[in-house]
């Protein structure tokens, strides 16, 4: 039964106040103090702490995100058909907050037991982790269309969601290697690092339960939109291009993002020598681009989406090159190639977040069905695909090239394995970012048309409805 929302004070679309624009960028603020915990430092922790190998470590990585291709469409099919007093979305991100706080503390937990019982057990906290995350993170991002159809809007809420990310991400990258370093002195490693995700599993879960009592759901569409069926995910995916196109799109930016995450700890302990860098060099990763990401709305006004997307690409490669021809005692110049970087990567995520709403709108034009959590999830499924990706390929690769974990002095191979990964894969998987989106076909002109379209249509049958609803 669909129950009323709550009455409140709803500010209209194309009006949304700057406090309910950073109440919706606290629920990324809170999804990125554990999906950056782990991007970053879970690969080092199964390898360095829990005990398993690269290879262990890379096959976990790729079935956990095995399972999501079954998980996460189920459950944006769930998101989309739910509906309760509080809304279709909010409500996930409060019954979802504990749950997803104490399963990132698990996962960072090395058990007592070994053998076989301590790899199923990496297994089930990774599995559950992944599955809490979509029911977290899917209708946090569907959220974003419910808010508002309003483009500028859209990108204006996203800017806000990147900005509070970055800070998440500025958080994960200094004070998890700082406060698991100073933990594990007076603990050990297994209890640092658990203590240190009790710190970020509070924080997100408190974060989270901020973004539920600080956001509106006011984008209304006609009822028999949202009455979704199984078939309905296939029609969506064949009928809307720029879905597909954005789908190729998130799996290369995650990957390469991943990868550059993981690889990072390695590339300053090993090939830099500088294990005391570590939490530098990752906030070199993430600050300088808090600099940039409030100026996209900007951008996105004055470039085309492609022209705005290749910029951004080329500074995250020019990063790139600059740290593979570093030298170790380079410092200076590994800092400046890294924060280069970090200004690319950033204003990539920023300006991508914000075109999905575009194709939950285009979906919803060709086919009359607002799958908003359905696109969600395949985005959530294809992004984590990437984030796998990223798991698995520098674990390969440092496998391939000899690397021991926990040994100082690494081998010649094993250290140029370690730039390759940092450096030269991320690089080669960029262009197939760049050649995908030459075939996104929903240029500004393109939606501003489908957007009026499909609004004076919504408003039409909402109308028809609610005549239809006064004769009952």
């Amino acid at each position: 039964m669909e129950n009323a929302q709550p009455k409140r004070t709803i500010r209209p679309i194309g009006q949304i106040g700057v406090g309910e624009k950073v109440g919706f960028g606290l629920g990324d603020f809170a999804c990125n103090l554990i999906y950056a915990s782990l991007s970053s430092y879970l690969l080092f922790f199964y390898t360095d702490v829990f005990g398993l190998s690269a290879g262990a470590a890379s096959l976990l990585f790729l079935v956990v995100r095995f399972i999501d291709a079954f998980s996460d469409p189920i459950i944006g099919f769930f998101v989309d058909k739910s509906n309760t007093r509080w809304g279709k979305y909010r409500p996930f991100l409060l019954y979802g907050a504990i749950p997803f706080a104490i399963l990132a503390v698990l996962c960072f937990t090395v058990p007592s037991f070994g053998g076989v019982g301590k790899l199923a057990y990496a297994y089930v906290t990774y599995i559950l982790l992944s599955v809490c995350y979509t029911f977290v993170n899917v209708p946090y991002g569907s959220l974003t269309s419910a808010m508002t159809n309003d483009q500028q809007e859209s990108v204006s809420l996203t800017t806000y969601r990147t900005f509070l990310a970055n800070v998440g991400q500025v958080i994960v990258a200094f004070f998890v290697p700082f406060l698991a370093d100073l933990f594990t002195k007076s603990m050990g490693a297994a209890k640092g690092w658990q203590l240190t995700m009790v710190i970020m599993g509070v924080m997100g879960g408190l974060l989270l339960w901020g973004c539920f009592f600080s956001t509106n759901e006011r984008v209304k569409v006609p009822a028999a939109h949202t009455k979704i069926k199984v078939k309905d995910v296939f029609e969506q995916l064949l009928h809307n291009r720029p879905l597909v196109i954005l789908c190729i799109f998130f799996f290369v930016i995650y990957g390469v993002k991943s990868i550059v995450s993981s690889t990072g700890i390695y590339y300053v302990t090993y090939y830099v020598g500088r294990a005391d860098l570590v939490k530098w060099y990752s906030l070199a990763g993430t600050l300088p681009a808090l600099a940039f990401i409030p100026a996209i709305p900007w951008l996105a006004n004055h470039m085309t989406k492609f022209q705005l997307i290749i910029v951004s690409v080329a500074a995250d490669i020019i990063g790139m090159v600059g740290l593979f021809f570093a030298r170790p005692e380079w410092i200076v110049w590994i800092f400046i190639s890294r924060g280069i970087a970090s200004v690319g990567n950033g204003m990539i995520s920023a300006y991508m977040w914000a075109l999905i709403p575009e194709t939950v709108e285009y979906g919803e034009y060709k086919t009359n069905k607002r799958m908003g959590g359905v696109i969600y999830a395949i985005i959530g499924f294809v992004f984590k695909c990437g984030n796998a990706l990223g798991g698995m390929i520098p674990g390969l690769v440092l496998s391939a090239t000899g690397y021991v974990a926990t040994t100082q002095h690494q081998t010649a191979g094993a250290l140029h394995g370690i730039v390759i990964a940092t450096t030269i894969v991320p690089i080669i998987i960029y262009f197939i970012a760049i050649f995908s989106m030459k075939f996104y076909n929903l240029d500004k002109e393109t939606y501003k048309r489908i957007s009026a379209e499909l609004k004076e249509r919504n408003a039409k049958e909402l109308a028809e409805e609610a005549a239809a609803n006064e004769e009952k």
